[in-house]
């Protein structure tokens, strides 16, 4: 133990990178091979989808085996803070630049488009927001916010509050506590992701809103869409926690593997609030 608390922990040569790189291989040409017309395109894609779930349970298991080992020392602990602390910056810039079409849309290229000059190309198009375009004239219905949207904010924030319960349990070492907060979070996220896929059949069927609807249905879609992914990555990443505590993982003075998924929970449900507000409400 005396070597464990003064060397810093290098981890054996691993094979679990290479199942990865064939993992996104497989998914990336599977999927560009499929959209290309190439049938068999989907079964690559799967395949690699397989080999991505395949190497994440492995490696999983891998790095909890370490930590349980006592082999993270407190040296190793603040390394993967900031490891996360990076991960999550460049997660907020991943949406900052999302959130940065839409404010060019929204504020810039559409009164633009709305100008003297313009109106004599696009002599019947309406500079206001919402707006597809000029020269796409299918009607469509712009997604209101007091409905599913508003449903959704509570559902996210309450899951804030009970991940933040359970890390409480977690420092009181009360175990119940502990799985029954990761339980209700994980149920509120799966109801969350439940609505959103209700919400984007609704919008399909009844609002004529999809993601080749313009300006506005393609940053609704791919704003929601990007954050409905990260929403499924946090609930997996809950799951596998949750795995981890059923099995008597974790102690309150060395659980950063519990405390590195709820920060990215929490992540999760600040983006959500500015796509409430400024995607769904104004």
């Amino acid at each position: 133990m005396l070597s464990q608390s003064v060397r810093y922990f290098i981890p054996e040569p691993s094979h679990w990178p290479i199942f990865g790189s064939a993992a996104l291989l497989s998914m990336a040409s599977g999927a560009a091979s499929w959209l290309n017309g190439w049938a068999p395109g989907k079964y690559v894609l799967f395949a690699g989808l397989a080999i991505l779930i395949y190497m994440l349970v492995g490696w999983f298991h891998a790095v909890a085996r370490e930590s349980e080992g006592g082999r993270y020392n407190k040296q190793v602990d603040v390394s993967f803070r900031w490891g996360m602390s990076w991960f999550i910056f460049s997660e907020v810039m991943f949406f900052a630049a999302f959130f940065g079409a839409l404010f060019y849309m929204r504020v810039l290229s559409v009164p633009w488009l709305g100008d003297l000059e313009q109106k004599l190309l696009w002599p019947d198009f309406n500079p206001t927001w919402p707006a597809s375009g000029p020269g796409l004239k299918d009607p469509f219905t712009p997604m209101a916010a007091w409905g599913i949207p508003a449903l959704n904010t509570l559902l996210l924030l309450s899951s804030g509050v009970t991940v933040t319960w359970a890390h409480w349990g977690l420092l009181k070492n009360n175990r119940g506590q502990l799985i029954g907060g990761l339980v209700l979070t994980i149920a509120l996220g799966l109801a969350f992701l439940g609505f959103q896929i209700y919400e984007y059949g609704y919008a399909y069927q009844n609002l004529n809103l999809k993601l080749t609807t313009g300006a506005y249905g393609a940053t609704f879609f791919l704003l929601t869409g990007f954050h409905g992914l990260h929403v499924t990555i946090g609930t997996i990443m809950l799951m596998t926690i949750l795995g981890r505590c059923l099995a008597g993982h974790f102690r309150p003075d060395h659980h950063f593997g519990f405390e590195g998924v709820a920060w990215y929970w929490h992540f999760v449900d600040v983006v959500w609030l500015g796509l409430f507000i400024f995607v769904y409400w104004l």
